[in-house]
């Protein structure tokens, strides 16, 4: 397995509540896993998460206060939204934001996404893009 050079490690109130979230209900796939530990790494097409329960010895500058992660939110990009969207509504997930299109300017260029926003259960906001294209700023 191939570690991302950045792979953000969240520390999560109930290990199970968040595999079943992460991997049951969005889909993501257990890359490894220590029980012992109540750590999980977690991938979706290529973005890594790794997911440990809170602990004594855990490395928390603050007693964790819901949501978590105020102030940061983690984009992943997918190759199609609508597989998440679909696990949204199988498992009747609510959206933080509903998918919407939106283009960002990049220089002279704008770049296309269709992305929804979802917190997971310790309330860290995900959001999923797919890509939609370049296109001409035009100001």
């Amino acid at each position: 397995m191939d570690f991302n050079k950045l792979t953000p490690e969240l520390q999560v109130s109930n290990i199970n509540q968040s595999k079943l979230f992460y991997v049951k209900q969005l889909g993501f796939i257990i890359e490894f896993e220590r029980e012992e530990d109540r750590f999980v790494l977690i991938s979706y097409e290529g973005s890594q998460f790794m997911l440990e329960e809170d602990h004594p010895e855990a490395w928390i500058t603050e007693p964790p206060v819901y949501p978590r992660g105020r102030g940061i939110n983690f984009q992943i990009e997918v190759s199609s939204l609508s597989m998440i969207t679909a696990k949204i509504k199988e498992y009747n997930l609510t959206c933080f934001r509903e998918p919407k299109e939106q283009w960002y300017r990049i220089n002279n260029q704008e770049e296309g996404v269709k992305e929804l926003l979802i917190q997971d259960p310790d309330g860290y906001l995900l959001r999923f893009q797919e890509y939609l294209g370049q296109r001409d700023y035009k100001g």
